[in-house]
């Protein structure tokens, strides 16, 4: 590959990532401004494409667009110790096994509501009883 040698197409489908985020990803400077061919199409070269790589690499993980940006900072800085990238992918892990914990108690309430069907008519369901409003006090003391 020349330096400056894919399009935004090519370079979309080299990463599996779409033109318009491409395109969000320079506005927002996650990616730098790329340079114009004579017609005045994009040009990428090897470095955009590395880039994109990582950044797609990272959203796939979970990493939030400022952490994205933090790292890509913190990339570039070649000597720097690796506390700073430690320190943002623990706080990211401990962000998913928040989402995992929540996502378990949600398994734990939708089991039980299904362990409480009998399978009978709607107006006997227990499940469509425990999402009514009037189960809830508060609900019901707003209405």
């Amino acid at each position: 590959m020349k330096n400056r040698s894919l399009a935004i197409g090519a370079l979309a489908k080299m990463t599996g990532t779409k033109v318009e985020t491409i395109r969000f990803y320079e506005k927002s400077g996650l990616l730098p401004v790329p340079e114009r061919t004579a017609g005045n199409y994009r040009s990428y070269g090897r470095s955009d494409l590395n880039r994109l790589s990582f950044i797609r690499r990272a959203r796939d993980l979970g990493f939030s667009l400022d952490q994205v940006r933090a790292l890509l900072d913190l990339s570039d800085e070649k000597d720097r110790s690796c506390e700073a990238v430690d320190a943002i992918t623990r706080e990211h892990l401990v962000e998913v096994q928040r989402k995992i914990a929540d996502l378990r108690a949600l398994q734990t309430e939708l089991d039980r509501m299904l362990a409480m069907c009998s399978c009978g008519t709607v107006a006997e369901c227990r499940i469509i009883e425990t999402l009514s409003p009037e189960r809830d006090p508060e609900v019901s003391a707003a209405h």
